[in-house]
């Protein structure tokens, strides 16, 4: 709620000034391209996304996962800098109570669903989601996480309210879907609150499970602890069980302007997918990734088949497990 009020103030802020500068130069007390450039500051996210994708270039020189040509990356800053201005603009500031947790009449013997979004953020992200789950009758719970630049442990607690919720209103162990920062929420609520039999599975999208290159220039702690090789990751990692990857299903994607090298978004013996062409936010609009939640869905509550991977002791990028499926 914080952060809604917070972009909502952003927002005004930024249309006030460009009507005020409209207003203005349209009665003849501003001249030149004053309303031109106040337009181009509230875009700023255009250039400095084209940065990011060229650092996550350099950065994965030398990752496992496959290079992406240099047209999927110009796509992916094209469809994720337009797809900022609804997010950041619109859903998480104005929409983010559109849809509320559905816990249906019909809850009881189905399978829940827990929606846990990533770093600055709101549970609006999963606002395209929304119509075909509730479509499906599928019982949902989406997190806010606060406070939204504290540690992430912090956010272990919430994402227990909402599984135990969740448990009570269907009786069987809910998927757990975490966006960025968000898989790191739901590992760190696995280990603080003993999760794992309580949890059908995980699927994490665009999630730093070693951590981001990019992480090094945030302040907060939570971006502290998702720096490449941080304390907390390598704590977090040591403390879980070698078979408890096989449980989770990492998407990833080689135009992550967000989380690289891309292959830090794997687990070693996880269900590694990658998705091309999609940058951080956009890998949720990616077909795949909601078909597959779906699928999970109608699985049965038997465990997950075992795979032949690495041990997880280790928190540097995982050299990729098997052979990742690949989505165009």
């Amino acid at each position: 709620m914080r952060l809604a009020r917070l972009l909502q103030a952003l927002t005004l802020l930024g249309l006030a000034a460009l009507l005020g500068l409209l207003l203005l130069w349209w009665r003849g007390q501003l001249s030149g391209g004053w309303p031109l450039l106040m337009l181009l500051a509230l875009l700023l996210h255009v250039p400095a996304m084209a940065l990011e994708f060229v650092l996550q270039r350099l950065v994965n020189r030398g990752d496992p996962a496959p290079p992406a040509p240099v047209g999927d990356l110009l796509r992916a800053w094209r469809a994720e800098a337009l797809g900022a201005l609804n997010i950041f603009g619109w859903q998480l500031p104005w929409r983010w109570r559109r849809f509320a947790d559905h816990l249906p009449a019909d809850a009881p013997g189905r399978r829940g669903l827990v929606l846990v979004h990533g770093f600055v953020c709101n549970r609006g992200l999963w606002n395209a989601w929304w119509p075909t789950l509730r479509a499906r009758g599928v019982p949902c719970i989406a997190l806010n996480l606060e406070p939204v630049f504290g540690s992430i442990d912090r956010y272990a607690p919430r994402v227990e309210a909402a599984v135990q919720r969740m448990t009570q209103a269907t009786g069987r162990p809910p998927l757990l879907v975490g966006h960025s920062m968000g898989g790191l929420a739901l590992r760190a609520w696995m280990r603080s609150f003993d999760g794992e039999p309580r949890a059908h599975g995980v699927v994490t999208v665009g999630t730093p499970h070693h951590g981001t290159w990019l992480a090094r220039f945030g302040l907060s702690p939570n971006t502290h602890e998702m720096r490449l090789g941080s304390a907390w990751l390598a704590a977090l990692a040591a403390q879980e069980p070698a078979a408890r990857y096989r449980r989770f299903t990492c998407f990833y994607g080689h135009c992550d302007n967000i989380v690289f090298p891309t292959s830090s978004a794997t687990l070693p013996g996880a269900d590694n997918r990658h998705l091309a062409g999609h940058a951080h936010i956009h890998l949720l609009r990616h077909p795949e990734v909601l078909r597959t939640v779906l699928q999970r869905l109608d699985e049965d509550d038997a465990p997950q088949p075992a795979a032949n991977c690495r041990s997880p002791g280790s928190t540097a990028p995982a050299s990729i497990c098997g052979s990742p499926r690949t989505s165009a």
